[in-house]
C-alpha cells in the first residue's frame, strides 16, 4: 500500500510538473540544495582531474623544457655558424680587396694544415704544382707578406713563415727608405733586424716593407711594424724589433704571388702598346658613332622644273 501510495503521487506529480508550472518554485528551491549536493559528490572527482592534469601538466612541461633546451642548443650551434661564416666572409672580403691592389696575378689558397713542430714556423696549402704552385712563391694575406713556398706537391704546398728562424727578408723602412735585414726568432710575434746602425733613423711605429732585393719578394709589401728599438753606446749595432703585419696565427685563406718576370724597359713598352691600341680602338669607336649619326648622311638633291 505504501509503495503503491508512492507511485501514484509520483506519477501526479509527474503529470503535474509536465503539464503545468505549478510546481516551479519547488522545482528551483530544490536545485539549490541539490546543487550543494552535487558539488560535494563531485570533489573527488575534481580531485582525481586536478591531480592528473597537475602529473600530466608537469610532465608536459618537462618534456617542452627539453625540447626548447634541445632547440635552444641547435639555435646557439647555428649562431655559432652563422658567426664563423660571417668572420669567414669579413676575411675573404679583406683578401679580395687586398688582391685587387696587388698588381701581380694571385691565386687565392687554403691553409689546411699547421707543422706541429714548435720549432718549425710552416704551414700546409691546398694548393699545389697542379695549380702552378712554384718553390719560392710569396704568400701573402689581407695585411701583408708572410712567407714564401719551401716545399711543392701535386694538390698541396708548404709556406715557410717569416717568423721561422731559419727565414730572412731584405725590408726597408717606407719613411726613409732605409734597407736592412728581417729575420725570424721562432716567435710567430716578432721579427728582428739584423745590422742596423745604432745612428740609423729608424723608429718605433715605422712600417717595413720588402725592398725587392735578391729577387725573390716583390717589392712594396707591407712586411712588419717596428715595435722597439734599444741603442746601446758602447754596441756597433742597435736591437730593433718588430710585429709581423700579417696575421700569421690567425690567417685561414692566402694569397699566393704570380710575379711579373718583365724588365722595366719591357713593361713601359707592353703598357705603352697597350695603350696606343686603346687609342686606337676608341678612334675606330668614335669613327663609327659618326657615320652612324643622322646629321652625318648628305642631302638628297632634287631636279628643278623647266
Amino acid at each position: 500500500m505504501r509503495l503503491l501510495v508512492f507511485a501514484t503521487l509520483s506519477v501526479a506529480l509527474m503529470a503535474v510538473d509536465a503539464r503545468l508550472d505549478t510546481l516551479q518554485p519547488l522545482r528551483d528551491r530544490a536545485s539549490l540544495l541539490l546543487a550543494s549536493v552535487y558539488r560535494v559528490a563531485d570533489l573527488p572527482g575534481q580531485f582525481w582531474r586536478a591531480l592528473t592534469e597537475q602529473f600530466s601538466s608537469r610532465t608536459e612541461l618537462l618534456a617542452e623544457n627539453e625540447k626548447l633546451k634541445a632547440e635552444h642548443l641547435l639555435m646557439q650551434r647555428r649562431l655559432q655558424r652563422l658567426a664563423a661564416l660571417t668572420e669567414q666572409n669579413v676575411r675573404l672580403r679583406e683578401l679580395l680587396n687586398s688582391a685587387a691592389l696587388v698588381d701581380d696575378r694571385v691565386l687565392v689558397a687554403e691553409l689546411i694544415g699547421v707543422d706541429p713542430n714548435p720549432y718549425s714556423q710552416r704551414l700546409l696549402i691546398d694548393k699545389g704544382a697542379r695549380d702552378g704552385v712554384f718553390l719560392g712563391q710569396p704568400v701573402l694575406d689581407a695585411r701583408g707578406l708572410m712567407g714564401q713556398v719551401v716545399e711543392v706537391l701535386p694538390y698541396t704546398a708548404r709556406v715557410l713563415l717569416l717568423t721561422d728562424n731559419t727565414h730572412s727578408i731584405p725590408v726597408q723602412v717606407n719613411r726613409n727608405g732605409l734597407r736592412a735585414i728581417a729575420s725570424g726568432t721562432g716567435d710567430p710575434e716578432r721579427l728582428e733586424l739584423r745590422y742596423v746602425a745604432d745612428t740609423a733613423d729608424i723608429r718605433v711605429g715605422d712600417l717595413l716593407v720588402s725592398s725587392g732585393l735578391g729577387l725573390r719578394f716583390p717589392a712594396g709589401y707591407p712586411v712588419a711594424t717596428v715595435e722597439e728599438v734599444i741603442r746601446d753606446s758602447g754596441q756597433p749595432f742597435a736591437i730593433v724589433r718588430a710585429a709581423p703585419t700579417a696575421a700569421l696565427n690567425r690567417s685561414r685563406y692566402l694569397l699566393l704571388v704570380f710575379s711579373d718576370q718583365r724588365t722595366p724597359e719591357e713593361r713601359a713598352n707592353d703598357s705603352a702598346l697597350a695603350q696606343e691600341q686603346a687609342d686606337r680602338h676608341q678612334a675606330e669607336e668614335n669613327a663609327q658613332a659618326a657615320a652612324a649619326s643622322p646629321g652625318s648622311s648628305s642631302p638628297k638633291k632634287t631636279g628643278g622644273a623647266h
